[in-house]
């Protein structure tokens, strides 16, 4: 048994597709999950309790290894607190949030997006030019953005408003993409033992947090639907989405890997509708083909 299992792990470690298409496919469910836990777990309680699982986890494995390397870390350790707290504990916390008051289909569209904010932010931060077909495609995909915003009526938009739901996902990927490009300063380290650290200074500055939601809404413990659906953040979304996304980077690339990432709000929306039920409407279909065309055009370089 033992034997056929190492066989089947050696399989998976050598097919980045499949690595990938999983990753991805943990990721939807992050939405979805995030749907499930409305009235199961509150969402501060998610974030605190998916990084300490985490934690739980890697760092019997990786801690020596971050250790090894704290001289480097020490140096940077401003600089890492703010990349742990902006794309974990804040982006986590917004995106359970915006699960409140908006669908899984509009996380997972919205999300999709992340991309475009990358580009974009890599030009502020670092002036890395933008080509004409990635500046279409960023045009395209956040014309998808506002149509799922709007529920397909963005020229009413001055009278019905943005849901807040969608406004909190906006505002977390940006966090997350501040974070995604700022990656590139890291120190040089394994990448898991580097996501090891991240995952405990998320798990302690959520604390704070969780420890304001308790003084202002009381303490709410999680129903065993509430820990079930945080087991399956900290183990799919977290740990194993991660590692195999990493692994599938190593064996292919970084730029065919990030194609993969269009797959994202692919499985957001069909696991909405299969799991939650929720209705997929035309405007849904329409900002999905949009979200995933211009991320396409814009990951297209120049001859």
């Amino acid at each position: 048994m033992f034997a056929a299992l190492s066989r089947l792990t050696t399989a998976l470690y050598a097919s980045p597709a499949l690595l990938l298409t999983l990753a991805t496919l943990f990721w939807g469910g992050n939405a979805v999950a995030g749907r499930a836990a409305v009235g199961e777990i509150t969402p501060l309680t998610m974030v605190a309790v998916r990084w300490v699982l985490v934690i739980a986890v890697l760092w019997p494995i990786y801690g020596a290894t971050v250790r090894k390397h704290w001289p480097e870390i020490r140096g940077r350790l401003w600089f890492i607190v703010v990349l742990a707290t902006t794309g974990f504990t804040i982006f986590n916390t917004l995106f359970y949030v915006a699960a409140h008051s908006t669908s899984a289909v509009n996380i997972g569209i919205i999300q999709g997006a992340m991309p475009v904010f990358v580009l974009l932010l890599a030009l502020l931060f670092y002036g890395t030019p933008i080509s004409v077909p990635q500046a279409v495609g960023v045009g395209i995909t956040m014309v998808g953005v506002i149509f799922v915003a709007t529920r397909g009526a963005p020229w009413a938009v001055l009278d019905i408003g943005l849901a807040i739901g969608d406004l909190e996902m906006l505002i977390a990927c940006v966090f997350y993409s501040y974070y995604a490009v700022k990656l590139r300063e890291r120190p040089q380290m394994d990448g898991a033992a580097f996501f090891t650290l991240l995952a405990l200074i998320a798990a302690i500055t959520s604390v704070p947090l969780w420890a304001f939601e308790i003084a202002t809404s009381g303490l709410k413990l999680p129903t065993t639907n509430g820990w079930l659906v945080a087991l399956y953040v900290a183990v799919f979304p977290s740990c194993l989405a991660q590692l195999f996304f990493m692994r599938g980077v190593d064996l292919i690339g970084p730029g065919r890997a990030g194609v993969y990432i269009n797959l994202v709000p692919v499985f957001s929306a069909l696991l909405a509708v299969l799991l939650l039920a929720e209705p997929f409407q035309a405007y849904h279909g329409l900002a999905l083909a949009l979200v995933i065309g211009g991320i396409w055009l814009s990951q297209r370089k120049p001859a």
